[in-house]
């Protein structure tokens, strides 16, 4: 299978090197092209007004001076001369559950590929120190083998997020919905001026609701969670509320 590696955490994050060594070793071959830096939390920006400069660091290998997104776009439209059977987002140095998703670049990444049609997974773990890597690496090898890219399909993405436990203690694979979190002391001041001050967004670890179901409540219980993802944006069960207000008003006929 040729699969395009993309992350956030950088082109050097061991998330994503020990997952091209097991793709590889497993038979896969694998093309990396990843932010020349971490871009955490760029979500689906991409790069306007400025040069992107696109970096060859090994055969098959680019470092992008840009976005996860922009990390998409250059390989699909540009480096990557072959057909593609699969991109794989990952694995992210801290979850991507609940309202993350919305944040998170590595699932950007995942989606934007989807939306050229192709096969797309997003993987993550949950701990943001320590990372217990081989856990990820073996399980989604394994669940590859066991016939996982049956079940991508284009414009959608299996976001994935496994535990931080070593991989004998895994309990299992739970389907999931997106669950919800909190964040607390979201904001650090870092410097206060007489015009203004300096901050950083980041603050407490996220508070989860572990609501049965979700993708947080199976990774707390050391099981991986799989969520379908989809992005039909328009949500039409609001459409006969916002419907009858028109035909109220008139406003269908001016």
């Amino acid at each position: 299978m040729r699969i395009l590696l993309v992350n956030d955490d950088g082109i050097f994050a061991p998330g994503i090197r020990m997952l091209q060594t097991a793709l590889q070793d497993a038979g896969h071959e694998t093309i990396l092209v990843a932010p020349d830096s971490e871009r955490s939390a760029a979500s689906h920006s991409i790069t306007l007004r400025k040069d992107i400069h696109a970096r060859k660091i090994a055969s098959n290998e680019w470092a992008i001076s840009g976005t996860p997104v922009d990390c998409v776009v250059i390989a699909l439209q540009k480096l990557v001369k072959e057909p593609i059977d699969l991109v794989v987002s990952g694995i992210n140095a801290g979850q991507n559950m609940g309202e993350d998703v919305l944040y998170s670049g590595t699932v950007a990444a995942a989606v934007e590929a989807s939306m050229f049609g192709l096969k797309a997974i997003a993987l993550s773990i949950n701990a943001y120190r320590d990372q217990i890597f081989e856990t990820g690496t073996s399980w989604f090898v394994r669940m590859l083998g066991a016939g996982i890219f049956d079940l991508a399909k284009p414009y959608e993405v299996l976001n994935i997020n496994f535990p931080n436990i070593p991989v004998e203690q895994v309990k299992g694979i739970r389907l999931t919905r997106t669950g919800h979190r909190k964040y607390y002391n979201f904001v650090t001041i870092t410097q206060e001026r007489e015009d203004g001050f300096s901050y950083r967004i980041g603050g407490d670890a996220p508070q989860w609701d572990f609501e049965s179901g979700t993708d947080s409540e199976a990774v707390s219980e050391s099981y991986i969670s799989i969520t379908p993802l989809g992005f039909e944006l328009s949500k039409a069960s609001a459409f006969p509320e916002v419907l009858s207000w028109l035909e109220d008003n008139h406003f269908l006929e001016l």
